[in-house]
């Protein structure tokens, strides 16, 4: 059997989009390709109620992508951004227990989580508090969790 396209617009379309894959195919015309497969600095960040990764639930989570430029659904990407470059990616070192702001001795853990890509290399970090309040003074000087 043969089909014919009467069709004007779907074939005007179709005509349309072939050309200008051949466009964009055109040495000169086309971007440049991108250095890998993922962006430089890209991580996911949550906030969970829960004692483990495995078993906590997000309540919060936001984007991070600090390569080429500060940006993700995290409200303040630059300084988050600026912070995990001072401790070239050192989650842990974020963690300033020590405050001495007290909290009651409630036991309702929360997890927090930074998984992805931070300069070219695989991260997987976590810790659990005790509560909020013990996250909150735990990450009292960074802003990589405020959100």
């Amino acid at each position: 059997m043969r089909y014919v396209l009467r069709n004007t617009a779907f074939t005007t379309a179709l005509a349309t989009g072939v050309a200008l894959v051949g466009v964009a195919a055109t040495p000169g015309l086309a971007q440049a390709e991108p250095a890998g497969l993922y962006p430089a600095s890209a991580l996911v960040l949550t906030i969970g109620e829960g004692e483990s990764v495995t078993t906590a639930a997000v309540q919060r989570a936001v984007t991070l992508s600090c390569a080429p430029t500060p940006s993700g659904t995290h409200p303040s990407p630059e300084s988050a951004c600026a912070e995990l470059a001072s401790v070239d990616g050192e989650f842990a070192q974020l963690t300033m227990m020590g405050n001495s702001t007290p909290c009651a001795h409630l036991w309702d853990p929360v997890t927090v989580t930074g998984d992805g890509i931070w300069e070219g290399k695989r991260v997987s970090w976590s810790a659990t508090y005790g509560n909020e309040c013990e996250m909150n003074v735990g990450m009292a000087r960074t802003s990589v969790f405020a959100f």
